[in-house]
């Protein structure tokens, strides 16, 4: 019996990009700023796909969902309303219809902005050390648990 994971099973999450070979990390974060939910994805991979992936997962009971022009998009506006929760996105630049949001709501963005930089100080995550993506993500878990959690 093979003791490593098939490829297959076990995608690595790395994605060709302008700049190389590079993974993306999506989050939620409390009011706090300590990451509650993350996901692991490929770096070419949209935004709108890896808020899918986040959507499932998203806490009863949010009132706001604070994200970048990433993810913009009328299909994710529209699920975070039917779940209750007010969406607080600014539109991206090419968009017919522009959607509203509110620019001192947004202003709280920084913490989610933080809480990637204080991952980053872990240099086996700033640099992704690890090839598989079940190991990489767990380096991130692990740093975030000492980090906000302990």
């Amino acid at each position: 019996m093979d003791c490593f994971p098939d490829e297959r099973d076990v995608p690595r999450r790395i994605g060709r990009t302008k700049g190389g070979l590079n993974s993306k990390l999506h989050a939620v974060c409390d009011g706090e700023g300590r990451p509650i939910i993350m996901c692991l994805s490929e770096g070419n991979m949209s935004d709108h796909v890896g808020a899918k992936l986040i959507y499932p997962a998203l806490p009863e009971g949010a009132s706001h969902l604070l994200g970048d022009k990433g993810y913009d998009s009328d299909e994710f506006r529209a699920a975070l309303k039917a779940k209750g929760i007010t969406p607080c996105i600014p539109p991206r630049k090419g968009r017919n219809f522009p959607a509203g949001y509110s620019k001192t709501l947004y202003k709280q963005r920084h913490k989610v902005e933080n809480m990637f930089g204080r991952l980053k100080d872990w240099r086996r995550v700033a640099t992704r050390y690890d090839r598989c993506a079940h190991t990489f993500f767990s380096t991130i878990c692990i740093a975030a648990i000492v980090i906000w959690w302990i």
